[in-house]
Parts: C-alpha cells; structure tokens; sequence
C-alpha cells in the first residue's frame, strides 16, 4: 500500500509542481508525511496552529523533524481576528450555535487555509470517505471550487484498519491521543474521546448532528452527505 500510495503522489508531484500537503496531524496526515519524507517527494508540508490545539498535536512537529528532518511550516490565524472575535461573541462562543462555531472555524482554520493555499495548483489531504457521512462520496481527486484549485484525496478508499496497519508496520509518529479514543482531533475545546460502536467524528462538535460535522476546510464535502449511513468507530489495536 506503501509503494502505491507514493506512486499517486509522485504522480500528483509531477502534474502540479507546487503541491502542497495540509496536515492536522492526524493519523491519515501522519502516514502521508511517512509517505513524502522517505520517497523524498516536492510536496511542501503545512499545519493549522488554530490557538486551541492539544498540546499533543503540537508535539508532532517537532517529531516529525526529528524522524524526517522534515519541518513543518505553522500557519497562523489573524491574532486581530481571532480577538475581536473573542471580545464580540465569547471565548467559547461555538458552544451556543453553528453559525458562531462556523465562524470561528473560518478564522481559526479557514482564512488561514486560504492564505496557506494562495498561488498553489493543488493540494493533497488525508480525508477518508468512512469518517464522515459527509465523505462517503470522496473523490480520488477533484476540483475544489472553495478554495480554486485541484485537490487530492489519496486515501480516500483506505479504511481505519489500512492506516493503522501501515502506521504499526513503518512505525510512524502518531498523536497519542487516538490511543485513548480520539479517532478524529481537532482544537482541545471542540474534540472528545469516543466510544466503541460511535461514529468516528462523533467526538467532534458532539453537540451538533452528524451531517453538520465540516468545519469549512472542506465544505464542498456536504453536497454529498446525502443519506449515507453513519460510519462506527472501532479504536486501533
């Protein structure tokens, strides 16, 4: 799955120099950044420091330095965005409605995404289609009309059991916390653990239904939701 997975990439490397990896850091991102480092591919590697990440995450950069000698470049929200925010709406203002979560994700994550894909042809994400209903028609690759360029999912057949397989087998980094439940990791206030038998993103924005769970990175995903069932979540082994 290894030599596959590089040949997609090498192959989206070559068709759109200038590629650009967003990683949260999660598992699927971890064996990408695997996947780039030891091929040695031209596919720069990017975060989202929203402000609000487990000290876990973070902890992952620096990892992945160590292991690849790859650095990871931070991008940043706007600090005047994110406090005039605070100041309007209250520090944990997403709790109380949708719209106000939505909004903080576009200045937490979004703009910020926006800023880090500027003159890029193409990006690559670690999206898979059973994590989410809103991803259960995912594409291998397509044109994003969000953020104006060509978009890469190579994972996106790829099962839970797949990724860890591949992750126990190369010894990849991983954030520790999906080893106490955390299929899916977002920013601390916004992410719980999650039981055996729960939906794999049920853990984040618990609060909301489950086909409202897109934080705008990759909203074109909920024009396919649809009526696909809800995927569960059993925990790496």
């Amino acid at each position: 799955m290894l030599s596959a997975l590089q040949t997609t990439l090498a192959d989206a490397a070559s068709r759109y120099p200038g590629i650009v990896l967003a990683s949260s850091l999660a598992a699927e991102d971890m064996v990408l950044t695997h996947a780039i480092a030891i091929a040695g591919l031209p596919v720069e590697i990017f975060t989202l420091d929203t402000g609000r990440l487990h000290v876990e995450t973070l902890q992952l950069i620096d990892r992945v330095h160590e292991r690849y000698g790859l650095s990871i470049r931070v991008v940043r929200p706007d600090a005047d965005a994110v406090r005039a925010h605070v100041q309007a709406h209250g520090e944990y203002a997403f709790y109380e409605s949708i719209d106000l979560r939505k909004a903080c994700c576009e200045i937490r994550k979004v703009a910020p995404l926006r800023r880090a894909l500027a003159g890029r042809p193409a990006w690559v994400t670690g999206q898979r289609r059973e994590q989410a209903v809103s991803r259960g028609e995912l594409p291998f690759e397509e044109h994003d009309p969000v953020f104006g360029l060509y978009k890469f999912n190579p994972l996106a057949a790829w099962t839970e059991a797949d990724v860890w397989r591949l992750i126990r087998a190369e010894d990849v980094p991983y954030n520790p916390l999906h080893d106490k439940g955390y299929p899916s990791i977002g920013c601390e206030p916004c992410t719980r653990a999650v039981r055996a038998g729960e939906d794999p993103r049920a853990g984040r924005w618990w609060w909301e239904s489950a086909d409202s769970k897109e934080c705008g990175l990759h909203a074109g995903n909920l024009a396919h939701a649809g009526d696909v069932a809800p995927l569960r979540y059993m925990p790496p082994r």
